[in-house]
């Protein structure tokens, strides 16, 4: 038996008794600390205490009681070192063969709604990280356990040759550099908002990974989900899942992108997205009708889509939806007879997902070649435009409506954006066209004879006036974009003479 001296300490108990109890079976000897070796030896186990080791009492709270030359000592000697061991020897310290250690739950306290800036400092750990990194960078004759999980295989190994492998002791190692920086992580991220310093020298970022997909964009790419450690609830993330096969890459963005849309609606809203994009919104007094009126945007792209509501998905509403095929269906909830509607279909993905206040705005990370790109999300709404008309005619009260829900829309098209709105529903919509004339015309196209009578949205200003004009020949009445053009002029006058009301919010909406 080569390994013969463990030492446990944890705040993480699962399974912990039953893992203790076959250890001593195996005459390995268990040394702990403070509430771990209380909760073993009340199991039964024989557990030596840790001030037993040191010959020094555990002080201040217990901030200080493994930080001392007979733990570390033992953890950090190579065993093949003749001046190592002779050490050990001469100081009377003896070999630590295994370590299960797991620290302070830092993240669960400051994941509490109503901690205390002294409890999060309080659940810092400091001796429980030192011996995790000394059993690791020793990991060549230490075994380390960070996670419950590795419990059995640690034991079968053990009862099998009297040791663990070197190949599984650098996997354990690896595990708990990952587990370490991951905590630092954590505390450095929460103590940098506390100073209020937005923008460090440094940024480490953790996330952990919620799972294993299929494939990515396409077949041939490995992906993998990895979600905040501090949940978000209104999130693809925290979603439940009730029916239907595994999300996949493609789904969970679009998924995503279909939750950031409805969020932006206090009213029933119903939201359809193809590949990133809005296809269809509509907006109505009851969830059916918001759902008919995005269906009746594009009946032909919604195919496919994936569709997002803000309200109980009823039974009247769920009848609509099983008439088409979709990949996903987002609500808050589903009625007991909606579900028995729709999980008729074997692959129909059904997400619950909760509903939250808007809060602060989070930090939106993209990876480049080489680098990472960090800014707060597009949080901003019409409550924060500085708005100005600077044509000669006012909206009406029925484009005011159209307007606003077409410039809530087009903050999350794909730019060049433009979108055209009427009565509580999206008619066209222009995406990612390299001009915006180009997505103007795509918008109108789409619309046909409904583009009458609506209202359009840029998500920027426009650079000369032939959007204006586009948008006069197809018969819009009223526009709505951020202005700011040194060709202003060019657009109002070019409104006027076709009697088209403008409105200016001061905001840009770009999303590349």
């Amino acid at each position: 038996m080569t390994i013969k001296r463990a030492l446990i300490s944890v705040s993480n108990k699962e399974n912990l008794v039953p893992f203790a109890k076959r250890l001593g079976e195996l005459g390995i000897e268990v040394i702990s600390t403070g509430g771990t070796k209380k909760m073993l030896q009340e199991a039964g186990v024989n557990a030596i205490g840790i001030s037993e080791v040191t010959g020094f009492p555990e002080i201040m709270d217990g901030r200080v009681k493994t930080l001392h030359p007979a733990i570390h000592g033992g953890l950090l000697a190579v065993r093949d070192n003749e001046s190592h061991m002779n050490q050990l020897k001469e100081n009377g310290i003896q070999p630590i063969d295994l370590v299960v250690v797991n620290l302070y739950p830092f993240k669960e306290t400051i994941s509490k709604p109503d901690f205390t800036f002294d409890e999060a400092v309080e659940n810092i750990d400091i001796g429980g990280p030192g011996m995790l990194r000394a059993s690791a960078k020793n990991h060549g004759d230490v075994t380390v356990i960070v996670d419950p999980a590795d419990y059995e295989t640690v034991l079968a190994q053990i009862e099998k040759d009297g040791d663990t492998n070197l190949e599984f002791r650098r996997r354990l190692a690896a595990k708990v550099f990952r587990h370490t920086a991951a905590y630092d992580a954590l505390i450095a991220e929460y103590m940098t908002s506390i100073t209020g310093e937005e923008n460090p020298d440094t940024l480490t970022v953790t996330y952990e990974k919620k799972q294993d997909l299929r494939y990515g964009e396409n077949p041939h790419q490995q992906a993998v989900f990895y979600q905040t450690p501090l949940k978000r609830k209104a999130s693809i993330a925290e979603a439940k899942q009730l029916h239907g096969k595994e999300l996949s890459y493609n789904n969970i963005k679009d998924a995503d992108a279909a939750l950031q849309i409805v969020r932006e609606f206090e009213a029933p809203a119903a939201v359809a997205v193809k590949h990133m994009n809005p296809c269809g919104v509509g907006t109505a007094d009851t969830i059916e009708q918001a759902y008919q009126r995005a269906f009746e945007a594009d009946p032909t792209s919604i195919f496919g889509g994936i569709i997002a509501l803000n309200r109980e998905v009823d039974a009247a509403t769920a009848g609509k939806l099983h008439e088409i095929f979709l990949e996903i269906i987002i609500a808050p909830t589903f009625s007991k007879e909606a579900l028995e509607i729709l999980t008729s279909k074997k692959n129909l993905r059904l997400l619950t997902i909760e509903q939250e206040e808007k809060g602060v705005p989070a930090k939106q990370l993209v990876s480049v070649a080489g680098g990472m790109l960090i800014q707060d999300e597009d949080a901003l709404t019409f409550d924060d435009a500085v708005v100005s008309i600077p044509t000669k005619r006012e909206p009406t009260e029925q484009e005011w409506k159209d307007l606003k829900l077409a410039w809530k829309v087009v903050k999350h098209v794909k730019s060049n954006a433009i979108v055209l709105a009427k009565d509580e529903m999206t008619i066209g919509i222009g995406a990612g066209q390299m001009n915006r004339v180009g997505s103007a015309k795509i918008a109108i196209e789409q619309a046909g004879a409904k583009a009458e009578g609506s209202a359009m949205g840029s998500d920027a200003f426009f650079p000369m006036g032939d959007t204006v004009e586009a948008a006069a020949k197809a018969g819009v009445t009223a526009i709505i974009q951020p202005g700011g053009s040194i060709k202003d002029e060019e657009s109002i006058r070019a409104a006027d003479e076709h009697g088209i009301t403008m409105v200016f919010t001061g905001i840009r909406h770009f999303k590349h």
